[in-house]
This record gives structure tokens, sequence and C-alpha cells, in this order.
């Protein structure tokens, strides 16, 4: 019997296929690992508020959103780190001189700056997003996160000049001028490390699996960190382990090679 205690699951490109869909040996394994115990989160850079459906399909209760800007545990609160007013008002100015769009997070709605640009449909309609707003400078909901979308291949170094904090690509076919923006203090590793902590779990106990390079601090602070087989190549290097795809049981096969599943 193994001594995993905790599970920490990124959404897009590893829970979910590219068509939406939860295979069902992901089902099989989120179910038997809980059947053995062990907690399960899922750790997504989107909002809260968009990812019920998932959780309620898994039979999940323990989320980290918003690239480990906010977490839950079993209904309650465990870490709440909203972005700096000066960042976001930097960021503003930056898209409009740039042309750029952006959705920044509340706690309950997703503020875009436009809500006719293409892109910006196209963002809500892949990620299935329902609670948009036009964002407004009346806007007092603190802001726990940022997709800055349309960049074009400089912009990037733009936003991150100040501010101990880096853009990370959103590893969605599609959306490849879209950037998830994380702090350098506020990740999901800082979420989970906090998590860990919070549960009194050491970090060789935790698992977790991720697709995209703003799960590379998750990956870094785990004894078992699973890349999956779609994975973006540059996160191989943050994980110990290498799994499947998302379209051929990755979660489950990685499972598996820990004796965690037969």
């Amino acid at each position: 019997m193994s001594d995993y205690k905790i599970i920490f699951l990124d959404i897009d490109g590893t829970v979910l296929r590219p068509d939406d869909q939860i295979e069902d040996s992901t089902k099989t394994a989120i179910a038997k690992a809980q059947q053995k115990g062990i907690e399960v989160f899922l750790a997504t850079g989107r909002p809260l508020h968009e990812i019920s459906d998932i959780a309620k399909e898994l039979h999940i209760d323990s989320y980290i959103g918003y690239n480990g800007a906010y977490a839950i545990h079993k209904g309650k609160d465990v870490l709440k780190e909203p972005m700096k007013t000066s960042t976001v008002n930097r960021f503003l100015t930056i898209a409009e001189e740039q042309g750029n769009e952006m959705v920044l997070y509340t706690n309950k709605k997703n503020l875009f700056t436009s809500m006719e640009d293409p892109e910006v449909q196209k963002f809500m309609k892949i990620f299935h997003m329902n609670k948009n707003e036009r964002y407004s400078s009346e806007n007092l909901d603190p802001i726990l996160g940022i997709t800055l979308i349309k960049l074009s291949e400089n912009d990037p170094l733009l936003y991150e000049k100040v501010d101990n904090l880096h853009l990370s690509r959103v590893n969605v076919n599609g959306l490849n001028h879209c950037f998830d923006v994380i702090r350098d203090t506020v990740n999901k590793g800082f979420a989970v490390t906090q998590i860990l902590e919070y549960l009194n779990i050491d970090k060789e106990s935790a698992i977790a699996f991720g697709d995209g390079m703003n799960d590379k601090e998750m990956l870094s602070v785990v004894g078992e960190g699973f890349a999956m087989g779609n994975a973006d190549p540059n996160l191989f290097a943050y994980a110990k382990h290498r799994t499947t795809e998302v379209t051929n049981s990755g979660i489950y096969n990685g499972l598996k090679t820990l004796g965690i599943l037969r």
C-alpha cells in the first residue's frame, strides 16, 4: 500500500481532452484514488466559478483556481491572494496601447476588455465561459488572475518588465496568442505548498499532473510530478515522470506506475 495522500490535477489537457470530454479511465483513476482515502484537488488557471460541472462529474470538492491565487478545501477557503491594483492598472494601459485584449478574473465574474472582439469570443467559447461582463474601472472586486488575449510575438516582454511575474502561453489549440499571467510568488506551486502545510502532508506524499508551463511550479514542489504526453515540451524538465497523453489514459497510467492502481 502506498503512502500517497494527495493528488493535484490540472484541467485542460490533463483531465479534459481537446474534445472537452473526460476519459472513462480518468474518472476510474480518480474514483479509485478517492476510495483509497487520497485527497484529489483540481488545480487550474481557470476561475473557480466556471468549473463546477467538471468538479461535479468527478466528485471533487477541493480546488486551486486562478493559477494559484485562490484555493478551497471541501468548501473552506485556504488561501486568497489578489493581484496588486498597480499591476492590474499597468496591464490595462499596455493592453490598450498594444491593441491586446484581456480577461480579469474576480471571485464571481470574468471581466473582458472587449465583448465583441472575435478572439475574445473564441476564448469564451473554447472555455465555455458564462459569467462574462465588460471590464469597467468601477469594478472594486479584487482581481485574482488575468489572461491576456491577442498578443503578438514581442508583446509578452512589455508585460514582464516589472512586478516579478511571467507570462505562460495557454496550452490549448487555437489559443496560441493567449497568455496566463503567473506571479513568481503566487502560482500553482505556491498554492500546493500552502495546502500541504494546511493539511499537514509532506511533499513526498503528494502527486501532481499537468501539461502547460503554468504547471511547472506545481510539478516541482511535489514528490511525484507527472507531465502529460501532450505537454508543452518545455515542461518535461520540471517533471519527475512523463506519462501518456490525455487522450490515452495519462492520469490512469501515471497512477498505475506508482502502484496506486493495478
